[in-house]
């Protein structure tokens, strides 16, 4: 994003702040600004929560969170994005209850996750504003809870690690939506490095940054189809994994070997994407950009025909991208709506972009949205 924009909602954010108080006193203290990044997964779908492995990036759409200290024990989070009606959210220092819209099930389930990690969780008003687009599969949720947890241990005077950050708001998330979702989106968010996505292994929790060639251009369409995990599919696939795992007498598929597994699509799918993740990375080190066409086609063939987490309007964009000159295309994210990820080359991208939008939109009537992404750094608190 431009940085004089991201600069302009800094300013607004802490604008709204002292705006909001009623008295003057509070313009005195200090205030925190914190940064989380959504991600943008380029292979290693659903198999997160298998311990697998996989390659998202931080990308440079971000969750912003302003907070300034209150005299009482509340805390209180107001969205710039939403409308009045929807806007504030409050909790107590303990996260026990909130009041207001269900989005602050997110506060109280951050404050919780702050307090696990040491903070004492002062009093605080918090406000947010983000540029991740949400219900697009590029972890808006996950940014937020990583930058509230990361913004309530700040103003205790703590710096959580990074990967106790993210353990911390992967199970805030779950703790606020019911849905037992893996960690990825987290650790993406708090260990994202500039230039490069990251080979995570989600057994151990290893991190290996893997440049993203200079040449390349990473491309994120919204197909105009918003989708919420909870409405998804995505526990009772969960659940499925696992119950395939316990039946072969393996804590997770990342054991299980694809011919155990060849009859069973769903665990199909999770072990052959784990394959294509380190096939991905050697691709992208020789730059043999044939073969990184291929293994995203086939990654999305796999989710389409095997996990079952496509949609007709979801494959048209897939090959649209491709025959107007992406390298390769696929959906990204859990699926059922949301984004498509595609590479192309940094000259011909913003072409790709615009042929492939301006048909799909006249083939589906639905209205796409697309931006280039680059890969950004993770959560971290803002230098004012």
């Amino acid at each position: 994003m431009d940085k004089r924009m991201t600069e302009l909602r800094i300013a607004r954010i802490i604008e709204s702040l002292r705006a909001d108080d009623e008295s003057t006193s509070r313009t005195q203290r200090e205030v925190l600004v914190v940064s989380a990044p959504g991600r943008v997964n380029l292979i290693g779908e659903h198999v997160d929560y298998n311990d697998g492995i996989v390659l998202p990036m931080a990308i440079d759409r971000e969750v912003l969170v302003a907070c300034v200290r209150r005299d009482d024990d509340k805390l209180t989070a107001v969205s710039l994005d939403l409308d009045n009606a929807s806007q504030r959210v409050t909790t107590d220092r303990d996260g026990a209850e909130h009041e207001g819209p269900s989005w602050g099930s997110f506060l109280s389930a951050s404050v919780r996750a702050a307090i696990r990690l040491g903070a004492d969780a002062p009093g605080l008003d918090l406000a947010l504003t983000s540029t991740i687009p949400i219900g697009a599969g590029l972890s808006s949720s996950a940014a937020v809870t990583v930058a509230l947890i990361l913004s309530i241990c700040n103003a205790s005077g703590i710096e959580p690690d990074p990967r106790e950050l993210a353990l911390a708001a992967q199970a805030a998330e779950i703790e606020a939506v019911g849905v037992p979702v893996g960690n990825m989106d987290q650790l993406a968010s708090t260990l994202g490095v500039e230039g490069h996505a990251l080979r995570i292994d989600c057994r151990d929790l290893s991190v290996t940054p893997i440049a993203i060639p200079d040449s390349l251009a990473v491309l994120v369409v919204h197909s105009g189809i918003s989708r919420t995990l909870e409405s998804s599919g995505y526990a009772e696939r969960r659940a499925a994994c696992e119950e395939v795992s316990a039946r072969l007498g393996y804590k997770s598929l990342r054991e299980a070997r694809a011919n155990e597994v060849e009859d069973d699509p769903y665990a199909r799918h999770v072990v052959s994407e784990i394959e294509r993740v380190d096939a991905f990375i050697n691709a992208l080190h020789r730059d043999d950009l044939k073969r990184l066409g291929a293994i995203l086609s086939d990654g999305h063939a796999s989710l389409r025909d095997d996990f079952d987490v496509s949609l007709p309007d979801i494959d048209t964009l897939v090959e649209l991208l491709v025959k107007h000159g992406a390298i390769g295309a696929r959906l990204t994210g859990a699926g059922f709506g949301g984004c498509v990820v595609a590479l192309a080359r940094v000259d011909e991208m913003n072409e790709i972009a615009d042929a492939a939008t301006k048909e799909y939109a006249q083939v589906t009537t639905r209205t796409p949205q697309s931006f280039i992404v680059h890969a950004s750094h993770g959560a971290h608190q803002v230098q004012l």
